[in-house]
């Protein structure tokens, strides 16, 4: 399975190309996932630390380019604005904006 067969897809309202990178592990991973299924937006994710090897990095290259520290989670919108760690204030106004 390569890297963008990996990330898992969820149904929602669209709210804008929503891309969550993750940690299988992350605490705020797992709350920021909740966040956004409590909201009710689509959404897709992928648990970088699950990927093998080439398809980690792959992911962690395209986290790179919004997030260069390539800390988690993050989430990138539109494919323009970056979300970095768990702002539940930051990621409502975000998606509030994307519709």
């Amino acid at each position: 399975m390569s890297f963008r067969e990996s990330i898992k897809h969820v149904d929602g309202d669209n709210r804008g190309d929503i891309t969550l990178y993750a940690l299988s592990t992350c605490g705020w991973c797992r709350k920021t996932k909740g966040m956004l299924n409590d909201m009710g937006v689509e959404y897709a994710y992928v648990d970088v630390d699950l990927l093998k090897e080439d398809d980690r990095k792959e992911a962690l290259a395209q986290i790179k380019i919004h997030n260069p520290k390539c800390s988690f989670p993050t989430m990138v919108i539109n494919n323009h604005r970056c979300i970095i760690g768990f702002s539940e204030q930051e990621t409502r106004e975000a998606l509030s904006i994307a519709d």
